[in-house]
């Protein structure tokens, strides 16, 4: 459609009205503020798009030179300095975000020449957003604590600092490659975060079930402890039995999303039985802690999941990963691939992610893409199990006996699942 219009009109004559409209989308803004306020305000609606086109016209003078550009910058700056230092003078002191958005237009006329128009679009939205947004954005600063400040730095440098520098080449005869290994710990953390995120969003609200749905997603097994033994303080036995199971069943959207993510083909083998276990349990749990209307009363959500992005946690799941990698294929080279179904058992009373993201990176010609979703499923089925015992050892006398007895069913039904994938 572009090449169309372009046809009929000259692209240069395009490029400035571009330039011309999202610098006076800029400059609409500033000159909205300026209503607002009694105070001096540089700029309007018609001087940010001449700052626009002063941008593209010493882009297009200098055929995007860096030298030119820069002397432009300069010079543009030293105008904007002149202003600020004007208003320091009228007020006393003044923010800086008028001048700054004056550079960010000069800018976006270069952009706008070298052709860039879905950045230089993106930018001024983006510029616009943040400007209208500034008292939004400044209660919130106030808000988050730096705690919150320091585990959103943690995830910026598992994701983005550590991970592409690590090398992407296989290792030993196990074939381990450590850029894998950490991408694999990125994925789970990232799920891990953004359940930690919106937990702390939802300010305890929710009671129980919001525990098990946003719990489950960040560690179904440390969910269950957790409402079990609650479960002694509150005599809501059946509230806190369903929960539980809806929190397992939350695990199977955790597990596929996961495999999704790194084995496409085996993602859809599990697909329709994770999300079948997924929907019995949800429904089950949710149909049993609200089912008795003398527990419908409200009940304080006091779960706060830690921080999953310690470096150090990080680095212990990588190392769990690469043990289970190692253990795995000693364990089908020496004794069969039948030995998969006793790891998986093995592995699900213990933490079932290092081995479901083991079998997404198994490449042994003897293991066969069902006989693999089948283990995925009996270690969720065992995993299940463990939570029963758990239940039932940290909870109340009925809601452990009761919890111990849904999810025996649920990891029964996760077996008799297994034996339908084909």
């Amino acid at each position: 459609m572009f090449k169309e219009i372009v046809k009929l009109f000259p692209l240069e004559a395009l490029k400035i009205l571009m330039v011309l409209s999202l610098s006076f989308l800029i400059g609409l803004e500033r000159e909205e503020h300026k209503s607002k306020v009694t105070s001096y305000i540089f700029g309007g609606v018609r001087t940010f798009p001449i700052i626009g086109l002063i941008g593209y016209l010493i882009a297009s003078l200098t055929k995007m030179s860096a030298i030119g550009l820069g002397i432009g910058f300069v010079v543009v700056g030293a105008f904007l300095l002149i202003s600020y230092i004007h208003k320091i003078k009228l007020e006393g002191s003044a923010g800086v975000t008028t001048e700054v958005t004056g550079l960010l237009t000069y800018l976006l006329g270069a952009l706008v020449y070298s052709e860039e128009y879905w950045v230089g679009t993106a930018i001024v939205v983006l510029t616009a957003l943040l400007l209208e947004l500034k008292q939004g954005l400044e209660s919130l600063a106030q808000k988050v604590d730096s705690e919150e400040i320091i585990t959103f730095t943690k995830f910026l440098l598992v994701t983005f600092v550590i991970l592409p520098i690590v090398p992407n080449k296989s290792f030993t005869v196990f074939q381990i490659n450590p850029f894998t290994t950490w991408l694999i710990v990125v994925a789970v953390s990232t799920i891990s975060y953004g359940s930690y995120v919106l937990n702390k969003l939802s300010k305890g609200r929710g009671g129980a079930l919001a525990t098990a749905v946003l719990g489950g997603a960040y560690s179904s097994t440390a969910t269950t402890i957790v409402l079990a033994r609650r479960s002694k303080e509150e005599n809501l036995p059946y509230v806190f039995a369903g929960s539980t199971l809806v929190a397992s069943s939350i695990m199977y959207v955790r597990v596929f999303l996961l495999v999704f993510f790194f084995n496409r083909s085996l993602s859809f083998k599990i697909a329709i039985p994770t999300m079948f276990l997924f929907l019995v349990g949800m429904v089950t749990g949710i149909t049993i802690s609200r089912a008795f209307k003398d527990e419908n009363r409200h009940i304080e959500r006091k779960y706060s999941p830690k921080n999953p992005l310690q470096l150090q946690t990080a680095l212990l799941f990588a190392f769990i990963f690469i043990f289970v990698l190692a253990l795995t294929k000693i364990a089908i080279f020496y004794f069969g691939k039948e030995m998969l179904y006793l790891l998986a058992v093995i592995m699900g009373f213990s933490d079932v992610d290092p081995f479901i993201m083991t079998l997404t990176q198994t490449t042994d010609p003897n293991l066969s893409i069902t006989l693999i979703a089948r283990a995925i499923i009996v270690a969720t089925s065992s995993n299940n199990l463990l939570k029963g015992i758990y239940s039932s050892l940290f909870g109340e006398k009925k809601m452990g006996r009761l919890s111990f007895y849904l999810l025996l069913g649920y990891s029964l039904m996760g077996i008799i699942v297994v034996l339908f994938i084909r």
